[in-house]
């Protein structure tokens, strides 16, 4: 490393600075003579010639790299006949993105455009860096989120091919939403494009979609397969239990994963998708405590996941949990995949997901036109067209108003008299003041007009019985939830409604004698199993708010410890 005797060098004055790219949105801010001080204590400074290559695309950085002299371009394709120049960085401002901190590959290459140098950490001491230096992380840190918003934007990243009415095609899209992996999607109904790279590639529409990442090309991939050529497929390290598996990575099983690895268990958590569960999907959270403007979902839900990288706890997507079993006096679970990790606790963290509509149509249509979440990914279809929401929770409100922002017309189906009984007062004020939104209260959806397409919802109003057809090219429905439970049907104790039952509830039931214990009570969100717990929307009686589920994955792990310390004697 470089010594740190000696006087800092000056910050680079403004008028001596080559050509650089706007920066508008704050995502390259530069540093001070103070703050590349700091990074100097930990790294080491290299000389750069013209052309000299820092990052490859589709590779992890080898380093941290914070620019001292000259200018470094940022792009994407690089050497491609598609290659686009993204940006011009210069002296002072710091290169990467967030794959820098998370070990994932680098979305685009960065190449010294002049002579002149960087200073260059290696990751592990960066590692190092951020958790002594909070102010530097924070600045890091809005740095990096704000470039992944952008780089989401811009669609660089790997690139998806088919038909917008496709459901793998969909499916795939879904996947990098939920994940915020930035990507291009090549329209095979509008884009010319699209035509132009499978004829290169000598593949068939029909064998679409097919995804493309520098000299990969994948036909049809599972999410699975994505995931890997991404960085998010992380191995399960070392050997034997771990101390707590939470599965599930929503609010709930985020947060346990960050109070777990933080007190110093070691942590896995899994997910059948993607980070941030249902919240990830809403486009603006308002009520959330500590944000007075508001956090999209997939913000908080990204902060989260890289939190609980900080303290250690891995993260595995997508891994669907498809059975728990005992394994001596600890907990296997079992998914999809054929792999299992076996834990000392497990806490049951796997939500629920959004029912859907029982009405004719929709089994032709579904994830077609359907949808049951309104991220960027699908708001993009909805440019200047006439879309449904159905529903009438803060989910259906919150997606409401953000489609309108982007469609022609939204038109919000409610089955009960008003919106207040069920929605945030807040909510449905903005609701009933856009001039953009129709509410319709007393209506529910009868039928799905279309064949291939949808063109209209038919509505039927629940008074007088009259019905509607409303001109629409997209659904949104957000009608209730049921939770993902069907894994630990008949093995762990379950109410009425698939929901697990904790505490004084579990208390009376143990289904299975291999774990059974008589002298033991169930704590507060303890399930009939001792060791496993359940936290968040998938458990009885919890309050569906994205912050009591933070707080009940926080408590889980108090009981954790306390169960893990009982263990010991």
């Amino acid at each position: 490393m470089e010594s740190t005797t000696g006087p800092a060098e000056p910050a680079p004055s403004p008028d001596a600075l080559p050509l650089e790219t706007p920066d508008p949105q704050g995502a390259f801010p530069r540093l001070d003579t103070a703050q590349i001080g700091v990074f100097r204590r930990y790294g080491e400074r290299r000389p750069l010639r013209k052309d000299d290559v820092l990052a490859v695309q589709g590779e992890p950085s080898p380093a941290f790299f914070v620019v001292l002299e000259g200018a470094v371009a940022v792009l994407d394709a690089r050497g491609t006949p598609q290659e686009r120049l993204i940006r011009v960085v210069g002296p002072g401002r710091f290169l990467g993105e967030l794959g820098v901190i998370t070990r994932q590959p680098e979305l685009v290459s960065s190449v010294a455009r002049t002579d002149g140098a960087v200073l260059a950490v290696p990751l592990d001491d960066l590692r190092r860096l951020l958790a002594d230096e909070p102010e530097i992380a924070d600045l890091v840190l809005r740095a990096y989120l704000v470039r992944r918003t952008l780089a989401l934007g811009l669609g660089f990243g790997f690139r998806v091919v088919g038909s917008p009415f496709d459901s793998d095609t969909l499916r795939l899209r879904e996947f990098a939403a939920r994940n915020r992996l930035p990507h291009r999607f090549l329209d095979l109904e509008k884009d010319p494009e699209a035509e132009a790279v499978l004829r290169e590639l000598r593949i068939g529409p029909e064998a679409t979609p097919v995804v493309i990442w520098q000299d990969r090309v994948l036909r049809n991939p599972s999410s699975t397969r994505v995931a890997e050529i991404m960085g998010l497929r992380g191995t399960i390290s070392g050997v034997g239990a771990c101390d707590l598996l939470v599965v599930g990575a929503g609010p709930a099983g985020l947060a346990a994963a960050v109070y777990g690895a933080s007190e110093g268990l070691a942590t896995i958590v899994v997910d059948a998708v993607g980070t941030g569960g249902q919240a990830a999907t809403a486009a603006l959270i308002e009520n959330y405590l500590g944000f007075p403007v508001g956090i999209s979902g997939s913000e908080l839900a990204e902060r989260a996941t890289i939190q609980a990288g900080k303290f250690d706890a891995e993260v595995r997507v997508p891994a669907e949990a498809t059975a728990i079993d005992a394994d001596g006096g600890l907990v296997k679970v079992s998914f999809g995949d054929g792999t299992a990790v076996t834990a000392r606790a497990v806490i049951i963290a796997t939500g629920a997901h959004y029912n859907k509509l029982d009405v004719p149509g929709l089994e032709r249509l579904d994830r077609v036109c359907v949808y049951y979440a309104a991220t960027i990914i699908e708001a993009r279809a909805c440019i200047g067209e006439h879309v449904v929401v159905v529903g009438a929770g803060n989910s259906a409100g919150q997606a409401a108003m953000f489609l309108s922002e982007r469609a022609a017309r939204v038109t919000l189906v409610v089955r009960g008299p008003d919106l207040a009984s069920s929605m945030s007062r807040y909510l449905a004020d903005r609701l009933e003041k856009d001039p953009r939104i129709d509410v319709l209260l007393r209506h529910e959806v009868r039928e799905l007009i279309g064949d291939e397409e949808l063109e209209a919802v038919e509505v039927e109003d629940t008074v007088t019985g009259h019905r509607t057809r409303l001109p629409a090219r997209d659904l949104f429905t957000f009608i209730g939830a049921s939770p993902r439970t069907g894994w630990l049907a008949g093995r762990v104790a379950l109410d009425s409604g698939g929901y697990v039952l904790t505490g004084d509830d579990a208390a009376a039931t143990r289904l299975d004698p291999a774990h059974a214990d008589p002298g033991h009570a169930p704590g507060l969100l303890e399930t009939s199993w001792p060791g496993v717990f359940a936290a968040g929307d998938v458990r009885s009686g919890s309050v569906k708010r994205v912050t009591a589920a933070v707080g009940e994955g926080a408590m889980a792990v108090r009981h954790v410890r306390e169960y893990l310390e009982a263990l010991r004697g």
